[in-house]
């Protein structure tokens, strides 16, 4: 018996970065029909003028909805929204209307993965900017799909090797998260989110390490209270929860020992702090995944290149690992 092929609704991100063209880079492998039926969403305008200028020979098949696709190598099955203008488009610039499109791509994704009709959702880049010039009103991914997903407890997750990273904060200034951080209970519900994730994930016990903030994780007070005041408070109650946290660990070395295996994952702190670690181990196959929410997303962990777009020099090796990450979570996938 054929083994069941998760769909994949595969977003295209920015319509004027790369996104584009690290999907269809990505699905001229026939690995990715053989584990899975991917459904790109987005503009076959676009796909075709990125078609041309990297030289690829994929067809494309336009469908209405996920039942009608052929999910076959060679052709590419899309679900149109119809929302760019080709002539308008300028490759590498930010515009309001590709970043309207970009939401737009996402919110229908969510709305197909929410009925049932797909088993993930896997995205290409967007852009920040192009968000705001459109007059959406959100930051990233994260933000976008919790709210779309109504979703409270949602957690970033990355994946790189045998190296997980949660966040207790991301898309704030530093100053903000550090004055976040000093709040033990907000760092608690870090931890028991991260946890009950990771949990689920690997179903087992898993062992997780907490960072520390400051240099040497404090060095005892010499150098900063946050350690003693906040972290090491949640960390003692999470233990007495049950959980098989440790910490805080000093952030120049949690990570090493985390490759080692002496974690199964790594509770990184700020956004600069976890995402340093995991690009430095392989930038190019670092996975995000986003979990606390109903559905199952992944994406690739870079942006949207404007100064190569268009120009046939992208990398679609992230683009490969998060389809990879889709298919491999897709089947046991329950409100992680």
């Amino acid at each position: 018996m054929e083994q069941k092929r998760p769909i994949l609704g595969i977003t295209i991100g920015d319509p004027a970065g790369i996104g584009p063209e690290i999907t269809l880079k990505a699905l001229q492998e026939k690995e990715f029909y053989e584990t899975a039926k991917p459904l790109v969403i987005g503009s076959i305008p676009v796909l075709e003028m990125i078609r041309e200028r990297i030289g690829s020979s994929l067809r494309f098949h336009r469908v209405q909805h996920p039942g009608e696709g052929v999910y076959t190598h060679g052709t590419v099955d899309v679900l149109d929204l119809d929302n760019i203008q080709i002539d308008r488009l300028r490759l590498g610039e930010v515009q309001a209307d590709c970043g309207q499109a970009a939401y737009e791509y996402i919110r229908k994704a969510t709305e197909l993965a929410l009925g049932g009709e797909i088993d993930a959702v896997v995205t290409a880049p967007i852009n920040k900017e192009a968000l705001k010039a459109a007059g959406v009103p959100y930051i990233g991914h994260t933000e976008m799909l919790a709210d779309l997903t109504g979703a409270k407890q949602e957690m970033t997750m990355f994946s790189v090797e045998n190296v997980k990273i949660f966040f207790l904060t991301r898309h704030l200034s530093l100053v903000e998260a550090c004055r976040k951080i000093g709040d033990p209970d907000f760092v608690l519900s870090g931890i028991r989110r991260s946890y009950a994730s990771l949990s689920r994930l690997t179903g087992g016990t898993p062992k997780l390490a907490v960072a520390g903030l400051n240099p040497h994780a404090g060095e005892g007070g010499l150098l900063g209270r946050e350690e003693i005041d906040a972290i090491q408070p949640a960390v003692k109650q999470a233990q007495a929860e049950g959980m098989d946290v440790v910490g805080p660990i000093p952030a120049d070395s949690v990570f090493h020992f985390a490759r080692q295996g002496a974690y199964d994952a790594v509770l990184s702190l700020y956004h600069d702090q976890g995402h340093i670690a995991a690009k430095m181990i392989d930038f190019e196959k670092t996975v995000s995944i986003t979990l606390g929410l109903p559905i199952l997303r992944t994406s690739v962990d870079h942006g949207t290149a404007f100064d190569i777009a268009g120009q046939n020099l992208a990398s679609p090796v992230s683009m490969k690992e998060a389809i990879r990450a889709a298919v491999a979570y897709a089947g046991r996938y329950q409100n992680v």
